[in-house]
């Protein structure tokens, strides 16, 4: 049961009654009266603020309108008390039966708890990763990858159909220097002394392609022209790294399908994208002013194919084709995002890095132009990650030579907790991973202190049923317990943060928030832990009470509902539940 969804409905009625009455302006902003949690638990477990945004725009007094609704919310089920707070707010005091409700509902179908069908069936495309294939993945990637996947969780457990998407930049120039750079290791595999020219990629990465390409081909390719041998290469070269990509990425609990760049360009899908865009008349010829800090003499004016990106919140137009006659990337990037629309999309969330935040304008105009305002274009920023060890930053990765790789860290770490930690900060915050710290079994370390949490729930329930065998911690018997029984503050703490769940996954969804899961997890954890800390003060608030079973086996439905909740909240993540530390 989402308490917050049950109230708000009910708090929607009520203001469309109120509006039929004329006691509320129709042109009010009914949307924005939500149900809520008090800054203060102490004043109550819900607030409504409807009085406060309803009130100027109906001319009336706020404190007037918050007693009006107030009469009306004191009749409405599981409501104890209702009081009035400062200017209009109104705090209510949920009773037994409310947690009852909702106990009862995490516990006969804990799979679910959390899940709705807010998104309708909405499709997103969620491209994530999307990593150049000139180099192994890196933990900048990995916080890419995890936000992405996250996400798509996210979406998923809202009711929302997602598309897990990687775009491969396989055709551009860098391809090129990739086949290049996979060539000179061929020609080290056979015993040749080489230098890496300026230009090509030097990671020692790139010797077990070589090496892979001589026991493919053997020495076909080492007298041959260059024209002969760099379409092979290059294609061996992507599928070799691509490869090595989505094990690190399986590793790493992630599986998507993959788009690519190079498929597009050859299908013909850039010429139909800037015909579609001819046909919607934002596509002209014409010559754009200098860019801002170039000298004039730095500036070859000449006329171009533009696309009209200014018509839809661009700084200036974009051109589509260079001098030569070839497309730019950006038209490259059209064609794509018409392609994922065509294979359906109400949405499209595009995880990014911040050396990338210059391209969000030009992509949501694209998005906009090319599919005539119907799907909404979205990025998702994140800012970089920073690897200590041993108090001091790490920047070599013991196999690439000169970045920190995600299977380097996957190494130290294991996957789970990467994942965990980088959902530790909010997207647009740099992340500073202490590899030491995520090893400690200290409350310092945010995996453990939530994985901890759940060890500690399943320790307990096992006692219970040594000490009371006779007492059935099944869900479907817990379910029933006597909730009411659970009077403590730690207790009713507690069942306040369980109640946020379901709501705290809808609205990390709507905004693309990852972060939030495991900022919610900690609080369920600290409440647990307070609880757990409470019964070391006071032994009536154990939670095994031998000459207690009622109260005992309410408070083991309390503490399964927590681990129900936890490991929801970590598969969410794609993190696997400890029952044991």
């Amino acid at each position: 049961m989402n308490l917050f969804a049950f109230y708000q409905n009910l708090l929607t009625d009520l203001l469309d009654q109120m509006v039929d009455q004329g006691l509320i302006s129709a042109d009010a902003p009914l949307s924005k009266a939500s149900v809520d949690t008090p800054r203060d638990e102490r004043h109550g477990d819900l607030a409504l603020n409807a009085a406060m945004v309803l009130a100027k725009p109906s001319g009336k007094n706020p404190r007037e309108l918050a007693e009006q609704i107030a009469q009306a919310v004191r009749s409405w089920p599981f409501v104890e008390r209702v009081e009035l707070a400062g200017p209009g707010f109104i705090n209510m005091r949920l009773g037994a039966g409310a947690w009852a409700e909702m106990m009862a509902s995490i516990l006969q179908n804990p799979e679910t708890f959390g899940r709705s069908k807010t998104g309708s069936g909405a499709s997103v495309n969620v491209e994530y990763v999307s990593a150049n294939p000139t180099g192994p993945l890196t933990i900048g990637h990995a916080r890419n990858a995890v936000l992405g996947d996250v996400i798509a969780n996210l979406l998923e457990a809202t009711g929302h159909k997602v598309i897990r998407e990687f775009y491969l930049n396989d055709a551009g120039n860098q391809v090129d220097v990739l086949a290049r750079s996979a060539y000179l290791r061929y020609r080290e595999a056979f015993g040749e002394t080489i230098s890496i020219p300026e230009g090509c990629y030097p990671g020692a990465y790139l010797k077990q392609v070589g090496e892979a390409l001589k026991q493919r081909d053997g020495a076909q390719w080492l007298n041959a022209d260059e024209q002969a041998w760099l379409p092979v290469v290059r294609r061996f070269a992507v599928d070799e790294m691509v490869e090595g990509m989505r094990e690190d990425l399986r590793r790493f609990g992630i599986e998507q399908q993959i788009s690519s760049e190079r498929a597009l360009v050859d299908a013909g899908a850039v010429q139909t994208a800037l015909t579609t865009l001819t046909e919607k008349g934002v596509l002209y010829r014409g010559v754009l002013e200098p860019p801002k800090g170039k000298k004039p003499d730095d500036w070859e004016p000449r006329e171009q194919l533009l696309f009209r990106s200014t018509d839809f919140g661009d700084d200036v137009d974009r051109p589509l084709q260079k001098s030569d006659g070839s497309y730019t990337y950006f038209a490259n990037d059209i064609a794509y995002h018409l392609d994922k629309f065509r294979r359906g999309g109400n949405a499209m969330v595009h995880i990014l890095g911040e050396d990338h935040k210059g391209y969000i304008k030009r992509l949501t105009a694209a998005v906009a132009a090319i599919t005539g305002g119907k799907c909404n274009y979205q990025a998702v920023v994140y800012a970089i990650v920073r690897i200590f060890k041993n108090g001091q930053e790490v920047r070599m990765s013991k196999r690439a030579g000169n970045f920190v790789t995600l299977s380097d860290v996957m190494d130290d770490i294991g996957a789970d907790v990467l994942r965990f930690m980088m959902l530790t900060r909010r997207s647009e915050a740099v992340l500073d991973l202490d590899l030491e710290q995520v090893a400690e079994q200290s409350n310092d370390n945010p995996v453990f202190y939530v994985q901890y949490a759940n060890a500690r729930i399943s320790s307990v329930l096992r006692k219970s049923s040594e000490l009371l065998p006779q007492m059935s911690i099944a869900d479907s018997d817990l379910s029933s317990s006597d909730v009411s029984l659970l009077t403590s503050e730690a207790e009713l703490a507690v069942l306040r943060v369980l109640a946020q769940f379901p709501r705290m996954v809808e609205q990390a969804a709507l905004a693309r928030e990852p972060h939030r899961v495991v900022f919610y997890l900690t609080d369920l954890a600290a409440a647990f832990h307070g609880l757990w800390a409470a019964g070391n003060q006071d032994a009536t608030l154990r939670f095994i009470l031998e000459n207690n079973q009622p109260l005992t086996h309410a408070r083991m439905a309390l503490i399964r509902a927590v681990s129900v909740t936890i490991s929801a909240g970590l598969q969410l993540m794609g993190v696997e539940p400890r029952t044991e530390m």
